[in-house]
């Protein structure tokens, strides 16, 4: 994964219907995944935040800057 796109939240919940961690990141609409694991559901979300960018830059869509933490 490219290092600009490695700042973006993730959310990771189990799903007990679809019995699957879905990870989701919050910043970008829609940029979700799953995993039958929860190392499968890191390794996909990573991936899709990267297509999501890409196809984002395509459209000419605006693209969320990652929510980072901030010393204090």
């Amino acid at each position: 994964m490219s290092e600009q796109f490695d700042h973006y939240s993730v959310v990771i919940q189990w799903s007990v219907p679809d019995n699957v961690y879905i990870a989701r990141v919050p910043e970008l609409p829609g940029c979700e995944t799953h995993g039958s694991t929860y190392e499968e559901a890191i390794q996909r979300i990573q991936e899709v935040i990267e297509l999501w960018i890409d196809a984002s830059k395509e459209w000419g869509k605006p693209i969320a800057a990652p929510r980072v933490l901030l010393a204090s």
